[in-house]
């Protein structure tokens, strides 16, 4: 569903009640096209993973109306510091008078709970959220793909893994949902600009998310997937691993 038809946002079920919020970037701004996504969890207390750029705000508030009133958000989740994860924290905070910044323990101490205008509610590895009918999963992730404080996250009754920068693809129009390879697409992209830290621990980390075998990952930039999500994880791993 296009909820904006000037800058093609959009907004498309990836599993049940989770939706991927899509604004494409043409290619006269970042060759090849490119998107920005958010996640938006619809149950009793909503969660909106990404924040999003500041400037895409009123995009991003117009394509949540559209599924739920953006007043009810409570928790406005971050896997880590970056302009298109928190650059419109503020404005989400301040349309949402409920919601609290969600975010690791690292990224809470470092920026949030001075960037942000109320306290984050900061989440411990492993640590477990409900929020209804759903309920999300943190893992800290440090330098994966890159962050001190970087952070994921699984729903764990669809078994969607909000996988935050991993397999970013390009594009500017893809399909909301593939199951077509995205590790190539993403490669290709990492090869033009490495944004992975290449951290010692990363084949563990890796390995530990697939342990979750994610059915659906809910990627920042680029499709959502469906399928083996163990295997692509583990085939990610043996790459940056050579």
């Amino acid at each position: 569903m296009i909820t904006n038809r000037e800058s093609g946002t959009n907004v498309n079920e990836i599993a049940a009640g989770i939706y991927r919020i899509s604004t494409p970037v043409s290619e006269q701004m970042i060759p090849g096209g490119f998107t920005f996504n958010q996640y938006l969890v619809a149950d009793d207390e909503p969660l909106l993973f990404h924040c999003g750029l500041r400037r895409m705000f009123p995009l991003m508030r117009e394509a949540v109306a559209s599924i739920l009133p953006v007043e009810t958000l409570r928790y406005l989740a971050l896997s880590h510091v970056e302009a298109d994860e928190c650059g419109a924290l503020n404005d989400w905070l301040a349309a949402a008078p409920g919601a609290v910044p969600l975010c690791g323990r690292v990224a809470a101490m470092t920026s949030i709970e001075d960037i942000g205008d109320r306290p984050p509610r900061a989440m411990s590895d492993g640590e477990a959220l409900a929020l209804g009918k759903h309920s999300v999963k943190w893992f800290d992730a440090p330098h994966l793909p890159h962050g001190w404080e970087c952070g994921l996250m699984l729903e764990t009754s669809t078994r969607t893994f909000l996988c935050g920068d991993l397999f970013t693809q390009p594009g500017g129009n893809p399909p909301a949902l593939t199951e077509d390879d995205i590790l190539g697409p993403s490669e290709a992209m990492r090869a033009r600009l490495d944004y992975f830290s290449h951290a010692p621990n990363s084949r563990a980390l890796l390995e530990r998310f697939a342990a979750e075998r994610p059915a659906t990952l809910a990627c920042m930039h680029g499709s959502a997937w469906r399928g083996d999500g163990a295997a692509l994880l583990r085939a990610l791993a043996d790459i940056i691993s050579q």
